[in-house]
C-alpha cells in the first residue's frame, strides 16, 4: 500500500513532529505510529535536527499538487477497500462452508 509521495512533508509538520520527541518525551515509534510516518523518517527528521539541518530536508523537492495528494488518498482508500472486501469474500466462504449439510458444526 503506498502512501503519501515520499519528501512532502512542510517544515512546520517536521517541526512539531521533531518537538513530540524532544519536548513532549513521546517515544519514537509510539510519535511515528501517531503521525502515521515511517520509523526511520521520523528518526532521521530528529538526528537532522540535532545537527542543526532539519530545515534544509526536503528542500529540492518539489511540492505535491492538488492532484497528487487526491490521487495518494484515492489509492490509500482503494486498497483499504480491496483487504477489506478479501476479508468479507474469506469470511462468507467460510460461513457458507460451515452451514452445508453433512459438516461438521
Amino acid at each position: 500500500m503506498k502512501g503519501v509521495p515520499q519528501g512532502r512533508y512542510t517544515k512546520e509538520f517536521r517541526e512539531e513532529a521533531v518537538k513530540l520527541i524532544l519536548e513532549e518525551r513521546l517515544s519514537l515509534p509510539d510519535t511515528a505510529r501517531r503521525l502515521s510516518l515511517p520509523l526511520s523518517t521520523l528518526g532521521n527528521w530528529v538526528r537532522a535536527h540535532k545537527e542543526g539541518k532539519l530545515t534544509s530536508i526536503g528542500v529540492t523537492k518539489k511540492p505535491l499538487t492538488d492532484a497528487e495528494t487526491e490521487l495518494a488518498k484515492i489509492r490509500r482508500e482503494l486498497a483499504t477497500v480491496k483487504m477489506e472486501r478479501d476479508i468479507l469474500k474469506k469470511a462468507a466462504a467460510y460461513f457458507a462452508k460451515e452451514s452445508l449439510p453433512g459438516t461438521r458444526s
